[in-house]
């Protein structure tokens, strides 16, 4: 750290940064809750949707590919103040392009701006979050990540809320980005830890494309980005196609993979405190491969659904520790953290495409065990988590 704080300083940065990691998944997940509208608002085809989605993780993936130096030259508290003004920036012009202004280049424009900001936003967040953690002496990183997730479930019924009242999207998205903007403004004001801005020196993101460590802690995070995404994205469709599921019931397994999620990185902290990294790890990516076998191979709806439990608990905590390694260096921090972040996204941008080419071949519920013959090899990277002292 570069400066001396108190415990109560060292808390309240922890309570900045729980909300931010919040109000960043709730900015998220209330364009994705309102997808559905956008495609009967501006009447888009399957393809046409998919290529508009595109825009958002485009923003992203540049966005991660800069915020190592961003957050280098301002430091954490600002880059994440900018990015909460850019992610609010593009909730409104995505509802406009939705509802007041019909457009598809305009909701374009206002996702790709979303996803910048929130790319720009997840990084510097973790590098506070990762300051946290090392001051406070125990694990926590995982329970930022839960906050995230508790954010999404959140809008998810906001959304779902405003939907049933008809509210229009571009009144929905607006009063979301005012609140993202507002919330995440008040939270950075707390933070104390990330680092002030460094201008006059180098950020080392360049230095950090060479280094081994960093891009097999990238490999990893990639493996497990890949294993948590594929459920997001594939887990309700596998369940209706290959078990049978009603629409709603495949919805409610996704909340079941959600919800053990969440609790995961809730509760997972006290085992990587008493085991550490390695071990627990090990075993997490053993438990996430069984889940989807299980959930693959289940003989009955009930024991396939416990599948997606078990896979759920196996992948929450994957993510966050790799962040938490990535940021093991304090003055290399935000151009480790932005290297590793890059390399993991790509399994957001090539996974949904990959599993859905296997499933055109296989079915989309077999296509699922590339999961499992994904982390199965990559357990090999796991002692890439130690941290560089550690005996």
């Amino acid at each position: 750290m570069s400066v001396t704080v108190s415990r109560r300083e060292v808390r309240a940065a922890a309570a900045g940064v729980a909300v931010t990691f919040g109000l960043n998944g709730v900015a998220v997940a209330s364009w994705f809750a309102r997808v559905p509208a956008a495609r009967d608002a501006l009447g888009l085809s399957a393809g046409a949707l998919g290529l508009l989605l595109l825009s958002m993780s485009l923003g992203a993936f540049l966005a991660m590919l800069s915020a190592g130096e961003v957050t280098h030259r301002l430091g954490a508290r600002r880059t994440v103040c900018v990015s909460a003004l850019v992610v609010s920036s593009g909730l409104f012009l995505a509802g406009a392009g939705i509802g007041s202004f019909p457009s598809v280049p305009l909701t374009a424009a206002g996702i790709f701006v979303l996803g910048y900001g929130s790319g720009l936003c997840d990084v510097a967040m973790n590098v506070e979050a990762a300051e946290v953690e090392r001051a406070l002496g125990r694990t926590v990183m995982p329970r930022f990540h839960a906050m995230w997730s508790l954010g999404t479930v959140a809008a998810a019924g906001l959304a779902s809320l405003v939907a049933w009242a008809l509210l229009p999207v571009t009144a929905h998205l607006g009063g979301v980005a005012v609140v993202v903007a507002a919330g995440t403004l008040v939270a950075a004001r707390a933070y104390r830890l990330g680092g002030d801005a460094s201008p006059e020196r180098g950020s080392g993101v360049l230095a950090a494309w060479r280094e081994p460590r960093t891009l097999l802690i990238g490999v990893l995070v990639l493996v497990l980005a890949f294993t948590e995404g594929t459920a997001n994205d594939w887990v309700a469709v596998a369940f209706i196609d290959g078990h049978a599921f009603s629409g709603a019931a495949g919805s409610v397994v996704f909340g079941v993979f959600v919800t053990t999620m969440t609790f995961g990185r809730i509760v997972g902290t006290v085992a990587l405190d008493r085991w550490g990294r390695v071990p627990v790890l090990l075993v997490t990516m053993l438990v996430a491969a069984s889940g989807v076998v299980l959930a693959v191979f289940g003989s009955s709806p009930v024991v396939a659904v416990i599948g997606v439990a078990v896979w759920g608990l196996g992948t929450a905590l994957g993510f966050p520790v790799g962040m938490s390694a990535a940021a093991d260096d304090p003055a290399r921090a935000a151009a480790r953290v932005s290297v590793v972040a890059v390399i993991g996204y790509t399994a957001f941008l090539a996974g949904p495409p990959l599993v859905g080419l296997l499933g055109d071949h296989v079915g989309v519920l077999r296509a699922l065990l590339v999961v499992p013959l994904l982390l199965l090899p990559a357990l090999a990277l796991v002692p890439t988590l130690r941290r560089p002292h550690a005996q």
